[in-house]
């Protein structure tokens, strides 16, 4: 079972560490829904924590299409990302609504080792099942989805979230990477009725439930052992 939360510097990484979290997920500009974060932030944590990093992989908070100069800047970012012994990425590209497959082949091109997950861009497919059937056919590079089933809440879409989890499985695709407003007080009826195998936690870890405080750890330990009874 795997608690991923998002942190944005090396002291919250190290501390998600040291409270059992299992993987993290790293973004600057959170305001923003989650950008690249910087090479410096980066190299630290990469080399101040054991677990697995996935990074933010954004260059901007404009929309989920990119054009020739935003893959460029990406491009850099992932190949000094890459130096640097990063392993995974977050990523999302939509064109027209759909995936921007030519854009995702791209990426996987240049870092065919790296483990991507795609972001909540998929929440905002015209399809969500066409979509899922387009990333099965990277599953050895895109080894999940990060998805509320395309709800406001993980707790509002649980239905389709339940029917990806099932078409995925059926297809042999990513796993389904359950986050948005994820609680303490929700997540055992989330879990009980998904069961999961992933989810991804942003505020309902933090004291306060905002990312200005730091991880509650009586949060954390109680959210792992509703995922590990």
């Amino acid at each position: 079972m795997i608690l991923e939360c998002i942190v944005q510097n090396e002291k919250d990484a190290i501390i998600a560490e040291q409270i059992g979290v299992n993987r993290l997920e790293l973004v600057s500009a959170i305001s923003e829904g989650g950008l690249t974060p910087s090479y410096g932030t980066t190299k630290r944590i990469i080399e101040s924590v054991s677990i697995p990093v996935q990074v933010m992989l954004r260059p901007h908070s404009f929309s989920f299409e990119y054009d020739e100069s935003d893959w460029n800047s990406m491009r850099e970012d992932i190949l000094a990302f890459e130096d640097i012994g990063v392993t995974g990425i977050v990523f999302g590209a939509l064109k027209n609504g759909e995936i921007d497959q030519a854009l995702l082949e791209k990426v996987i091109n240049v870092v065919p080792n790296f483990d991507i997950t795609f972001h909540r861009a998929f929440d905002e497919l015209h399809q969500q099942a066409d979509g899922l059937e387009v990333l099965c056919q990277y599953a050895n590079h895109v080894r999940r989805i990060l998805t509320s089933g395309g709800a406001k809440s993980a707790e509002a879409g649980k239905e389709k979230l339940q029917q990806l989890m099932t078409l995925t499985d059926v297809w042999h695709g990513p796993r389904i990477l359950v986050g948005a407003g994820l609680q303490r007080d929700n997540i055992a009826d989330i879990h009980s009725f998904l069961k999961a195998e992933e989810y991804h936690f942003g505020t309902g870890v933090r004291e306060g439930n905002t990312l200005a405080n730091g991880f509650d750890e009586h949060k954390v330990a109680d959210i792992l052992s509703v995922l590990n009874a």
